[in-house]
């Protein structure tokens, strides 16, 4: 996959492309779609290329940073989703001035001038330029009687666990992972939500009860709701069953701030300063303030044998591999 960067970027994509432009957020199984039918429109048309633009990072960050929303996925695994999901060429624009200040009408110009894609594939909330002045109806109104034609894709609809079928967005995902409802968002993420972050020294606590944890720092990713979790760690292309811990750790009074702890069962080693991904599988249980360290030991010896026979059963991609 070719990346590019800025409006320059832009300008220099191969013409003909089939082109869409959004935040990719997550790529999930509505983006998965929308490329799905950007692919069998190039398999159709002779030369041409998937081209994604996206902003990076999220131009709320610019305009109105309370109101950004956190990232489901970081700028490197959001690169690679996209690869895996077919684009050959991505154009990633920061939201500098230079960006936030075009019109709908001068960036539509752009695109439509110097990019010179011939198909335009977008969902129906579609919005672009300077206060979002664009849109789709926008779109329809440029595009009739031009060179591009525009296809405006409906999202995916899938079936939760509560059995209530949902339009797929990254908001929606959002929701849930604050919510701690992990196996939903992978339902609508189509794989397992990731956080991605450095081992950091802790407070050593868990190695002097015989349970040794790896503390992550994860500094701009949505972090879920606070509970154990059932899942599993990837770190230097090896995977090991795992009990994550996210909260304040309550039997341990005055801890000041949330943390993420990871036990990797069946593992011992030095894990400070690498880089590890968690993926997490299904939320276990509340955290809970324990009367003493034993009865902690005891609910943490049961977690640890959940986890590992939960994290064997747990795969969401064989389980909504009909949405994906």
């Amino acid at each position: 996959m070719q990346i590019l960067e800025g409006l320059d970027g832009l300008r220099r994509l191969p013409a003909g492309a089939v082109m869409s432009i959004g935040n990719f957020d997550g790529v999930h199984l509505g983006h998965r779609h929308l490329l799905r039918v950007a692919r069998e429109i190039c398999n159709r048309t002779a030369g041409s290329r998937i081209a994604v633009v996206t902003f990076e990072p999220h131009p709320l960050t610019v305009l109105r940073p309370s109101a950004a929303p956190p990232r489901l996925t970081p700028p490197a695994v959001k690169r690679a989703a996209l690869a895996e999901a077919g684009v050959d060429d991505l154009v990633i624009l920061p939201p500098g001035r230079q960006v936030l200040d075009l019109t709908a009408e001068d960036f539509w110009a752009i695109v439509r001038d110097e990019t010179r894609p011939i198909h335009l594939i977008e969902g129906p909330d579609f919005t672009f330029g300077k206060n979002r002045a664009g849109n789709i109806d926008r779109l329809r109104e440029w595009t009739t009687n031009s060179d591009i034609k525009l296809h405006v894709i409906d999202p995916i609809r899938v079936p939760l666990l509560n059995l209530q079928v949902v339009p797929v967005s990254s908001s929606l995902i959002r929701w849930l992972i604050l919510h701690g409802r992990v196996r939903d968002a992978a339902i609508c993420l189509g794989r397992a939500y990731v956080l991605v972050g450095k081992v950091v020294e802790g407070f050593r606590r868990g190695r002097t009860i015989g349970v040794p944890t790896a503390n992550l720092d994860v500094p701009d990713q949505l972090i879920p709701a606070d509970g154990v979790y059932v899942g599993r760690c990837k770190i230097d292309n090896h995977v090991h069953a795992a009990a994550i811990s996210i909260g304040k750790a309550p039997t341990f009074e005055g801890e000041p701030r949330r943390q993420i702890e990871a036990h990797l069962i069946n593992f011992d080693g030095d894990l400070y300063g690498r880089t590890m991904e968690l993926e997490l599988l299904d939320w276990m249980r509340d955290q809970v303030r324990f009367a003493g360290m034993d009865a902690l030991k005891q609910q943490l010896s049961r977690d640890i044998d959940r986890a590992g026979k939960l994290s064997t059963v747990r795969n969401p991609e064989r389980a909504i591999a009909a949405y994906s």
